[in-house]
């Protein structure tokens, strides 16, 4: 693993109005990720884990601070932007799936290649991600006709399918009985190891932190012991 840094973030706040009531999720978020690292962001349950992958994986704009992704600071980005950006360097993988139900597997991983322009290659790119990841015998099943690990694995493939730098994911495997979950952390595994795939997970399973080349702890919207 090299030391090229691939995020860096610099006192990350976020605070939520509701109505005078403020609460601050996150707060002096400083870090420095490097390529090719597998990451577990882990901690007590509101801690501010989900809150700091959100602001890190540009699905949520922090209060105050600055983050610089691939050399880029994406802060100051349009919408439009952040939205392009995303699609072409960042893959997700959640909790819940966030399969398109109505949509086959291989449609459901395809979508964002459609999206990008990318539709000569779509079928052919999101065929051999679903390989990839065992499911080259669900290409055309729907997400009620799959199992939870079987959903999960195709939201991994639709998170890999454009090459993303990085993948973030948010507890992927919280849903997910014991079996499944360990098939679904093998499957990162290989990615960090055989790809050299970045990685950054939320996690509060205690036994994740072997798998992981760092953890990074938040306590109360604070990072501590990074």
């Amino acid at each position: 693993m090299g030391q090229e840094i691939i995020i860096q973030a610099e006192k990350l706040e976020r605070v939520y109005t509701n109505g005078k009531i403020k609460t601050v999720a996150l707060k002096d978020g400083t870090l420095t990720i490097y390529r090719g690292e597998f990451i577990a962001i882990m901690g007590a349950s509101g801690s501010g884990k989900s809150t700091l992958l959100h602001q890190l994986g540009l699905l949520d704009q922090p209060t105050s601070g600055k983050l610089s992704i691939l050399g880029k600071d994406v802060l100051t980005l349009k919408d439009d932007e952040q939205s392009d950006f995303r699609l072409k360097h960042l893959g997700y993988v959640f909790q819940s799936y966030n399969l398109v139900p109505e949509l086959t597997a291989i449609e459901n991983v395809y979508l964002s290649l459609l999206m990008d322009g990318k539709e000569k290659i779509a079928k052919k790119k999101a065929t051999e991600v679903l390989i990839r990841v065992g499911l080259g015998d669900r290409l055309n099943y729907y997400p009620s006709e799959l199992s939870g690990g079987q959903q999960q694995r195709v939201s991994i493939a639709r998170a890999l399918v454009n090459d993303p730098e990085i993948i973030f994911a948010d507890e992927p495997t919280a849903n997910l009985d014991s079996s499944s979950s360990e098939n679904v952390l093998s499957i990162f595994k290989e990615l960090n190891k055989k790809y050299n795939q970045t990685i950054v997970m939320v996690s509060h399973e205690p036994e994740h932190e072997k798998i992981v080349n760092r953890v990074i702890w938040v306590k109360d919207g604070v990072l501590v012991d990074n």
